[in-house]
């Protein structure tokens, strides 16, 4: 990119940057702390390819004295995670929600995928979900018991295990991304077809309701934040193939502790996926309302938590633009 270009398209930043260093301009902290990110990278850029012009000694004046005045008399906060989970990290999250909806769509495609295979194919099932689940499975429905295998474990047994296991999964999507997202593509696909056939299964053996009402419970936040940790992935391979104004391998550095960050929101989450199926889903006597209201209120933490709350807190004015508002109602 030519100089005047890069300056063109950066140097509002910079500006408001500046403005927010010699308090002329009142931001917010993570609107600040972004701004700094951002100056450092174009730093290194203007290094990289412009290294003895007035653009590179601009920007390195501008970043010693950002230096100075946020990080020599920075305190740390005592309850930084609680922030992270609360504000720093959904506020982030919101820009990568296209990456989200593509992990979304690409998951509800192959499920289909799955499920079609399973309908047509006789032997697919078999062959995506083994021969030994299959016939176990079928040997538990003659025992009037379909959902028997989440019983057959110790709870706390069964807690830990599918919580490692899910953080297992989650972190090969995010480290998967590498491969320009592909292989995290390759890992949603494979998951998505075998719940397709999973599904298609039971309602072949007329028990789509007992499976959906059972398996859900655990299920929408397990298979939910495995799209979330697939979202993960694919910021890292955006990072690769579309670095922007960075240098290629600065953005690959950003993609990687942004998709780090997605991957460590996910651990709540699946924490509790491994608790409702661990100790919950177990009970399958339990009445058909109260199997509806853990699935809706799994379901409505997903999408507050990486939906609702990112747009809200991005489309929430700043002190600035509040003042900004007051000032033209008065």
């Amino acid at each position: 990119m030519r100089e005047a270009a890069f300056v063109r398209q950066n140097k509002d930043k910079w500006s408001r940057f500046e403005k927010a260093l010699q308090n002329n301009t009142i931001i917010s902290p993570q609107e600040l702390s972004a701004l700094y990110l951002e100056v450092t990278d174009h730093l290194s850029y203007a290094r990289t390819f412009y290294p003895k012009s007035n653009t590179y000694k601009y920007l390195n004046t501008l970043a010693s004295k950002a230096h100075q005045k946020i990080y020599k008399t920075k305190r740390e906060s005592s309850n930084r995670i609680l922030k992270f989970y609360t504000s720093e990290f959904p506020r982030e999250f919101y820009n990568y929600r296209k990456q989200l909806l593509l992990a979304f769509l690409v998951f509800t495609l192959f499920t289909a995928v799955g499920t079609f295979s399973a309908a047509s194919d006789g032997a697919f099932v078999r062959s995506i979900l083994g021969d030994g689940y299959v016939n176990m499975t079928l040997e538990n429905i003659e025992n009037k018991d379909p959902m028997a295998v989440y019983k057959e474990m110790g709870e706390m047994d069964m807690f830990l295990g599918i919580t490692i296991n899910n953080i297992r999964v989650a972190l090969i999507a995010f480290v998967l991304g590498i491969f320009f997202g592909l292989g995290t593509i390759f890992l949603v696909m494979q998951n998505a077809v075998m719940l397709g056939s999973f599904q298609y299964f039971f309602y072949e053996k007329g028990l789509l309701w007992e499976s959906i009402r059972t398996i859900w419970i655990h299920g929408t936040i397990e298979i939910s934040v495995i799209i979330i940790a697939a979202c993960a992935g694919l910021v890292v391979g955006k990072g690769i193939l579309f670095p922007g104004t960075y240098t290629r391998m600065t953005s690959f550095v950003r993609g990687i502790k942004s998709g780090l960050k997605i991957v460590v929101s996910t651990i709540p989450f699946f924490i509790t996926a491994g608790f409702l199926e661990g100790f919950v889903t177990r009970h399958t006597e339990m009445p058909d309302w109260l199997a509806i209201m853990i699935i809706s209120i799994s379901l409505a933490a997903i999408l507050f938590y990486y939906v609702f709350y990112p747009h809200y807190l991005n489309n929430k004015p700043t002190n600035d633009q509040s003042s900004h508002q007051f000032s033209e109602r008065t």
